[in-house]
């Protein structure tokens, strides 16, 4: 009895052994929105990347900015809608629900075309007074409305797949899926 256990122990570690561990495309999908989602160091990397090559935004503001970043990446949420895989090819559907940055902003900007006055200040030179506009003022007006936001709005993704040595890998995200991760994607 004991040899027939043992027996049965190595033939199940044995084929255990030759099972694949493939890793599916929309686990790769998962393993991305689960960087955003944990802040990996990848991720936050290339948000300063992108923060730092802001011209207009002061040091104080671009820190403001990252941590609005970062409460969005902490309140991204997703559901697996369908995977389809076609030979070495693969999308994966996702429906996404991010903190919606986009209509906060364009409101921030239609409020800036219909109040300049208060995105004015007055500059004295030689003792005369002339109004510039002030770009600072109105990206820490945008800053401080984005910080209010607590309405979510979902987007359809598609995610595309291509298997690289028996691996699938994720093609090239476009730039308006990432406005999606970001909430900053108008419709």
């Amino acid at each position: 009895m004991k040899k027939i256990f043992i027996a049965f122990v190595i033939v199940l570690l044995l084929c255990t052994g030759c099972m694949t561990t493939e890793v599916t495309p929309t686990r790769r999908v998962e393993e991305l929105l689960g960087k955003y989602q944990s802040m990996d160091s990848a991720v936050l990397s290339q948000l300063d990347s992108i923060i730092d090559a802001e011209q207009y935004m002061s040091e104080e503001q671009k820190e403001q900015y990252r941590s609005l970043m970062e409460k969005q990446y902490q309140n991204l949420s997703y559901k697996i809608e369908n995977e389809e895989i076609d030979g070495e090819t693969a999308t994966v559907d996702v429906e996404i629900e991010v903190l919606d940055y986009a209509t906060s902003i364009a409101k921030s900007k239609e409020y800036y075309r219909e109040h300049p006055e208060e995105f004015k200040k007055t500059s004295s030179s030689d003792n005369t007074s002339q109004s510039i506009d002030s770009d600072s003022e109105y990206i820490d007006y945008k800053i401080k409305e984005l910080k209010n936001v607590s309405d979510k709005v979902k987007y359809d993704m598609t995610f595309y797949l291509t298997k690289v040595d028996g691996e699938w890998k994720l093609d090239d995200m476009s730039d308006i899926d990432r406005q999606k991760i970001h909430g900053l994607y108008e419709s």
